[in-house]
Formats: C-alpha cells, structure tokens, sequence
C-alpha cells in the first residue's frame, strides 16, 4: 500500500488540476483571451517543475518502486527530460487540433470541453498504452532497437508530409463508421434529426481527438523510453504534458501557421531520441545533455520562426 500512495497522490492532483480547470477557471465556457490563457500554460507549466519537487522526495523515502535504482536527484532529471520531450512532440499535436477543429467548424465555446474530454480519455489510454510499451521492452531483448527505427521512421515521414495530417483527422473516415449531423444542438454529442437520434459535429471532433492522440502517443512513448523506464516517471511526465496542452493551445491557436521552424525543431528531438534509443546498450548519454539538447532545438526553432515572421512583417 505504501509504495501505491505515489500514484494515489498523483492522480489526485491531475484530477484537481482539471476540476479546477473546468469548473473554476472555464466555468462560463467561453473561448480564454490570449492573456488568460498565457496565465493558464504557465500554471500549468509550473505545476509540472513543482512536482519534480515531490518526485524527490518520494525516490529519497523509498515511497517508490524503484526499479532502476535512480538516486532522488537522477529521478528528477529523468522526470524533467522526459516532461519537456513529451511537450516539445505534443507541438505537432497543435497543428492536428487546429485541423481537427476547422474541419467540423467546431465554434469557439465548445473547443476547451472536447480538449478537457480529451485530456480525460488520455490519462486512460495513455496508462494502457505505457504498460503495453514497458512489458515489450523489459520481455523481448532488442525492443529499444526498434522502438528506435520506429521513431527514426516516424521523423522523416513527420518531415515529408507535415502539413496535411489527412489519416489522423479526416472527417470523411468519422462520417463512414458513425451517423455524424453537422449541428451541434447547443453543444450536444447527440440530437434528433428527422425524428432520429445522430451524433453531432461534436461527437466526431471528440473522436478525432482521441484518435489523434493515440497515434501520436504511439510516437511520444517510446521515445520517453529512451530516458527511462520507471512507469511512475513515464506516466508522470506523460500527464503533465497532457495537461499543458490545452491551454498551450488556446496560447499559440492564432499564432501556430508563424511557427513554421518548430517541426525542425520535432524532428531533431526525434531523431535525437531515437538514436538514444538504439545506442542504449552500447553508448550511455548523460540526461543533462538530453535536456540541454531538447531545450535548445525549441529555442532555436522558436527563435528562427519569430525570426521569419519579422521579416515577413
């Protein structure tokens, strides 16, 4: 029991961030000022670093299971390095949520409540999805090699086709498995047509979503394999990066067409990681490098685009 009071805490805290997310910062619903939601992506943001505190003290009193044997301070800085992967590869996911939402010309004041309905379905998945991921590469020898091909492949396909998106969220494939309406009926997922019962516009975007977000999970997991397989740090790190996305996404929904250098910036993480995992048995790279060469590429990538966008001005 003690060792489970961890997981306890820390699904007790993502489910108050998310209560108070939706019942006290959005209660009235309405779409967050760039400003409000700049405040919201840094609460968010500094909620994920405080817990590195927790993650310290819990490695330091054994509270854990520690299977790899990391001192309080190297569970930290795994924790951090994967964080802050998991944020940088949910950068693409932006650009497949602005798609997704355009596509079911989903208004304004329903967008926070699909993301927060989005967020719940991750937290699930994502769970099922890391267990999966952690029992293959501790049972089958050489699974980090391929995890490592894997996102090596998964870089260089994000590079040739990064505009389009068209399998993760193309409203036509929804349409074929569900009877979608085009209305949303005051923000419902389902409403009578013609006498019938039909799923709205809503219904298919929430769809989207969580269709999107297992495929890109599919991608950001095995590259936190890369920094460590300690489930409590994968799934924590996970989360906290879920959780910043939303409000992320109401920050850059305006600006994310200026942000043209970010995929660059993906695609080294990518490739970086990627390399990290195939080279694991035979080269070990410290994580303070990981981290330095993360929080770099987005630097830069930022930097190059704001760059862009000035000359364009």
């Amino acid at each position: 029991m003690e060792q489970s009071s961890p997981w306890i805490i820390l699904l007790a805290f993502v489910l108050f961030l998310l209560f108070l997310d939706f019942f006290v910062l959005h209660k009235k619903n309405k779409q967050p000022t760039m400003k409000k939601a700049l405040f919201e992506t840094i609460f968010f943001v500094s909620n994920a670093l405080l817990f590195s505190f927790f993650i310290h003290w819990v490695y330091t009193t054994g509270l854990v299971d520690n299977i790899n044997n990391l001192k309080p301070a190297d569970a930290v800085v795994k924790y951090l390095t994967g964080y802050f992967i998991e944020l940088s590869l949910s950068v693409d996911n932006l650009f497949v949520i602005a798609i997704i939402f355009t596509s079911f010309k989903v208004p304004s004041q329903h967008q926070h409540k699909l993301l927060f309905l989005g967020i719940l379905g991750a937290i699930v998945f994502r769970a099922i999805l890391i267990g999966v991921g952690l029992v293959l590469i501790n049972k089958i020898h050489g699974m980090n090699i391929i995890f490592g091909l894997f996102l090596l492949y998964t870089a260089f396909k994000m590079l040739k086709k990064e505009a389009e998106h068209e399998a993760v969220h193309e409203p036509k494939g929804i349409m074929k498995l569900f009877r979608i309406s085009k209305s949303f009926d005051g923000g419902k997922f389902i409403t009578k047509v013609n006498g019938k019962w039909v799923f709205t516009g809503l219904f298919g975007a929430l769809i989207s979503i969580e269709l999107a977000d297992l495929l890109f999970a599919l991608d950001s997991i095995p590259a936190i394999f890369a920094i460590t397989t300690d489930p409590f740090l994968v799934y924590s790190s996970n989360i906290f990066a879920i959780l910043g996305l939303r409000s992320l996404y109401f920050f850059l929904s305006n600006m994310l067409e200026k942000f043209i250098y970010l995929k660059y910036s993906v695609f080294s993480i990518l490739v970086f990681v990627s390399i990290k995992l195939i080279s694991a048995n035979y080269v070990d790279i410290p994580e303070w490098f990981s981290l330095l060469f993360i929080g770099l590429s987005l630097i830069i990538g930022v930097y190059a685009s704001l760059i862009n966008v000035k000359r364009g001005d």
